[in-house]
């Protein structure tokens, strides 16, 4: 079939993913620990907040594909949302990372959750409005679905690269700023734990490029496939265009019952500090798995041709809980040197395209999928639902993961100076490994059901495309 997308446009939709998931992945690691060290917040009450101003958000999630299906401008469908959102991510993530001591909130009081709560939830929101088009525009860049795969595994390789870009990110900045926290180079040597500008600098940073680089989508992409305007979406419309779209239900219940694969990242900068002895050194964490997880970016398009999106996604789900699960086992219970630890890390990386790509390509495939069924395409609502589903889970996970830290004497250890425990370190890393391994395991189980692989897709395929070749004919003749 005909190719439509430029290297330039690949490398646009790539940087821009890459981009929005460094300011993301720059508060799912460390929006925890800023306020908690910094603000004296507690971390198990820090994971509900979030879990809760996520789950309100998820009210936005609507009424953005709303608009989305409603709007046709020179910009097209998902471009103004994209750049709407540019100015609330960069203003918002600087200002979760501010020193607010001037204000007063003593004691860790209520004001200063109330004031965690208000600001995230207007993050949450500039974050729905980036989140939808950026999945949903995938489902319109080009009507060539093999093209498609090969275009969001690329580019979800770079946007999981940018989800760990802040173990770079932020130690670079700590080493800038002067009077703060240095990366430990002799054994012994103590430790300072990060300052606020440290925070805040490191967000600013984070947020300027990364809105930069989302602004790339606006300029350079394309959006190639018909769709139609004018039609409502609310709550009941999101599901109303899912109740018969049996493969994107199986697709976002295997999301929820996965919902902790990736909250690793939630308590990664606890766990770089508990595991190796300093924040700063979440560098080595995150490259670690990152690099598996470009691996398996690049190899799952292979093994989708080999195989089918089906066995692709339950062979990276039962592969993730066995690694998990036996990353935990030697490090609790026997007395293997560290590189055994990032050994295993590595491991453990490559079977993340289960969360991070296949998702993305069996949701653009349930988008034709139901416009084969009914005639309609309904990116906006469905990616809406999947923003909303990704965002949810991604809360549940880090939710859950600070209360494995909360609960593993983590923060009396930062209180005391004393040195964590044993157990503290087992009890982390059964958050950071097998936790999220037992739930891959879980979400395989639908994907037993899901059949849009192979001769059907084909066979949409084929179908969708003679119906736009009639349909432009038609037009043509009228």
């Amino acid at each position: 079939m005909q190719k439509y997308m430029k290297f330039k446009e690949i490398a646009a939709y790539s940087l821009g993913l890459f981009g929005f998931q460094a300011i993301v992945g720059l508060l799912n690691s460390y929006q925890a620990e800023f306020y908690g060290s910094i603000m004296g917040a507690n971390l198990a009450v820090v994971g509900m907040i979030i879990l809760v101003a996520k789950a309100a958000s998820a009210v936005f999630d609507p009424i953005v594909g709303n608009k989305i299906e409603k709007t046709n401008g020179k910009l097209g469908k998902f471009k103004p949302f994209i750049l709407i959102s540019i100015p609330i991510l960069l203003i918002f993530t600087a200002i979760i990372f501010l020193d607010i001591e001037k204000l007063h909130f003593s004691n860790a009081g209520n004001g200063l959750y109330v004031y965690i709560f208000i600001t995230f939830l207007i993050w949450c929101l500039g974050m729905t409005l980036a989140d939808v088009p950026t999945q949903g525009i995938a489902a319109v860049l080009t009507p060539n679905p093999d093209e498609r795969t090969n275009v969001v595994s690329i580019a979800n390789t770079a946007k999981q690269i940018g989800f760990s870009a802040c173990a770079v990110i932020v130690p670079v900045i700590c080493l800038i700023i002067k009077g703060g926290s240095k990366v430990i180079v002799k054994s012994g040597e103590t430790d300072t734990p990060m300052i606020a500008s440290e925070y805040f600098w490191s967000a600013l940073a984070t947020a300027a490029a990364g809105c930069a680089l989302m602004l790339l989508i606006v300029l350079w992409n394309k959006e190639r496939v018909p769709y139609t305007t004018g039609e409502q979406t609310s709550f009941k419309d999101m599901f109303d265009a899912i109740k018969g779209n049996k493969p994107l239900i199986l697709v976002i219940v295997s999301y929820f019952l996965g919902f902790g694969r990736q909250m690793a990242m939630g308590i990664q900068v606890q766990a770089a500090n508990a595991l190796i002895g300093s924040q700063n050194l979440v560098i080595i964490l995150g490259i670690t798995t990152a690099i598996g997880s470009m691996i398996s970016m690049a190899i799952t398009p292979l093994l989708i041709k080999k195989f089918n999106e089906k066995v692709t996604y339950i062979i990276l789900s039962l592969y993730g809980f066995v690694i998990s699960v036996a990353a935990y086992l030697v490090y609790a219970f026997t007395e293997a040197p560290a590189i055994v630890m990032y050994v295993f890390l590595f491991l453990i990386g490559l079977q993340f395209s289960a969360v991070t790509l296949m998702p993305m390509i069996m949701t653009a495939d349930c988008v034709d999928y139901y416009e084969y069924k009914t005639g309609k395409r309904k990116e906006g609502p469905v990616y809406a639902l999947l923003s909303l589903t990704i965002k949810v889970c991604l809360a549940l996970g880090t939710a859950l993961g600070l209360y494995f830290v909360s609960k593993s004497g983590y923060s009396q250890a930062l209180e005391t100076g004393a040195e964590f425990t044993r157990s503290t370190k087992n009890t982390i890393y059964f958050a950071y490994t097998a936790m999220p391994g037992i739930l891959a395991l879980l979400s395989a189980i639908p994907i037993f059901k899901y059949d849009i692989y192979g001769d059907k897709k084909a066979e949409i395929s084929k179908a969708l495309q003679e119906r736009r070749e009639k349909a432009n004919i038609e037009s043509e003749e009228n």
